[in-house]
């Protein structure tokens, strides 16, 4: 584990409802606090963090009034609506007190299904971490229907992780971690310190459903891990309110169940990249380009693009191939295929009057692109 967390450069960071609400008795700004003063000390390593906050619906019950968690999604919808607001201000608060600024940003599957509005989240997001701002996300249970609902924080805290291609995802939660049985009920669990994401046995120990508050269980974790190891984050499951849980992971010592990728970030992102996405597009680009794309590690900049195939929208795979056809490289597109005619073999400080708004400066951005 020491490796693993003492190396991790950019970590998503899960948080329960059970946890944030104290379950169910209200937002605790004492364990809230707690949690940014971590992400701060994290912060100042160098280190980017991200939160995955659950607690706006628990949040919502408490402030309705309600006792139990409705089943109604239109009464769900109601009790996050009311719910967020508290949720946004405490963290805001508390991450002011560090000298942190906050954003909130609500996300549903749809906004990550869509390639464009992918892009444009991981945009937001990386932008933020550069800013020095800790982003904190939800799931925008106001407007989610049950064709889009993530079904539960663990899994939006696995997608973000893959989005932002973050090295490790902590998810807080109120156990110790992963057992071999419910020791609730069987005085012979044995506690998992270690196991590789994905393997099957640990579907078949993990338990059923979480508390009444939250909506998940050690089960949704456990696909949590696998879903993130898919792009070469791995998973720790610790207690939430073990004393500084985050500044001590970060020093690699051996706290909760750590689930390792079997993936490194790197090959999991070419494979991505290389063997699962359709093309549907390409464009021919100069020597020079090619140079500073497999000599350099550069992105491929408009300039250098002389010829564009294909039908494609912002966000697709496209394929780059040198003067004789040769496929080089292929990556994610910042522009759809007419944009990108507009736009070939001029500088990138042209792209805002030649497409009347401003734009990236790149074509394929560098850490969206993979050699072939």
């Amino acid at each position: 584990m020491s490796d693993v967390l003492r190396n991790a450069r950019r970590i998503v960071v899960k948080v329960g409802s059970s946890l944030v609400t104290n379950e169910g008795r209200g937002l605790d700004a004492q364990a809230i606090g707690n949690w940014c003063r971590q992400m701060a000390a994290l912060a100042r390593e160098g280190r980017e963090v991200i939160m995955v906050s659950s607690g706006a619906i628990a949040e919502g019950m408490k402030r309705l009034g309600w006792a139990s968690r409705p089943t109604e999604l239109h009464e769900l919808q109601a009790a996050a609506a009311v719910g967020q607001m508290g949720l946004a201000h405490i963290y805001e608060t508390q991450l002011r007190a560090q000298g942190l600024g906050s954003a909130q940003v609500l996300l549903t599957h749809a906004d990550l299904a869509d390639r464009e509005r992918y892009l444009n989240a991981r945009s937001t997001l990386l932008t933020l971490l550069s800013l020095k701002v800790i982003p904190v996300i939800n799931e925008n249970d106001t407007v989610v229907t049950d064709e889009i609902k993530f079904g539960d924080n663990d899994t939006l805290g696995a997608l973000v992780a893959n989005l932002v291609e973050a090295d490790v995802l902590v998810i807080l939660t109120d156990q110790r971690g992963l057992y071999s049985a419910d020791p609730r009920k069987d005085p012979n669990a044995r506690f998992i310190d270690e196991a590789k994401a994905g393997d099957p046995e640990l579907e078949r120990m993990a338990g059923g459903a979480g508390s009444s508050i939250g909506k998940g269980g050690m089960i949704t974790k456990i696909l949590a891990a696998k879903r993130a190891a898919g792009s070469g984050a791995s998973t720790v499951i610790a207690w939430g309110r073990e004393a500084d849980v985050l500044i001590r992971l970060a020093q690699g010592e051996a706290i909760g169940t750590l689930l390792v990728a079997g993936t490194a970030k790197q090959a999991a992102r070419k494979q991505w990249m290389a063997d699962h996405l359709q093309l549907r597009g390409a464009v021919v680009v100069d020597d020079g380009a090619v140079a500073k794309l497999r000599e350099a590690g550069k992105s491929l900049l408009p300039i250098g693009v002389v010829q564009v195939t294909g039908d494609f929208d912002r966000g697709d795979v496209i394929a780059v191939r040198d003067a004789q056809g040769r496929e080089i490289a292929r990556g994610l597109s910042n522009y759809d295929s007419t944009q990108t005619r507009l736009i070939a073999r001029k500088p990138s400080s042209e792209i805002e009057r030649l497409l009347g708004c401003p734009g990236e400066s790149e074509l394929i951005h560098r850490d969206n692109l993979v050699l072939v």
